[in-house]
C-alpha cells in the first residue's frame, strides 16, 4: 500500500478520508437530498436546513469532484441542470441509514426522513 497521500487528504486513514469529502455540516444533508430524489438546485436550496446558496454551490462541487454527484440533463428538458448520485455516491446509502437509525435511537424528537 502507498504511503503517499493526495494533497486533499490529511492522511491515509479511510475515515479522515471520509470527513475529508463529506465531514462537514451541510455535505451529508446534500446527499440525503439527492437519496430523496432530490435533483435540482432549488430542490436542495429548500430543504428545511436551509443551506445558504453559496455554500451548496460549493459542497455540489466539491461531491462532483469527488466523484460522489454528476451533472445530467434535467428530465424535464429544461436548460437547468440535475445533479444525481454515481455508484460511489450510491455506496454512501448505508452511511445515511446508519446515522438515521442512530438518531431515531439515541435523539429524541428525530423522525424518519430517509425510507426504511
Amino acid at each position: 500500500m502507498a504511503a503517499a497521500t493526495s494533497p486533499d487528504r490529511r492522511s491515509p486513514c479511510p475515515v479522515a478520508c471520509g470527513l475529508d469529502i463529506f465531514g462537514d455540516r451541510w455535505t451529508l444533508l446534500v446527499v440525503r437530498d439527492l437519496v430523496l430524489g432530490s435533483e435540482r438546485f432549488k430542490d436542495f436550496a429548500a430543504s428545511p436546513e436551509g443551506i445558504p446558496t453559496n455554500i451548496l454551490t460549493d459542497r455540489l462541487g466539491r461531491l462532483q469532484a469527488s466523484g460522489i454527484v454528476e451533472l445530467t440533463a434535467a428530465a424535464d428538458g429544461s436548460r437547468h441542470p440535475a445533479y444525481r448520485l454515481t455508484e460511489k455516491g450510491k455506496a454512501m446509502k448505508p452511511i445515511l441509514a446508519a446515522m438515521r437509525d442512530w438518531g431515531l435511537a439515541w435523539e429524541k424528537g428525530t423522525k424518519v426522513k430517509l425510507g426504511r
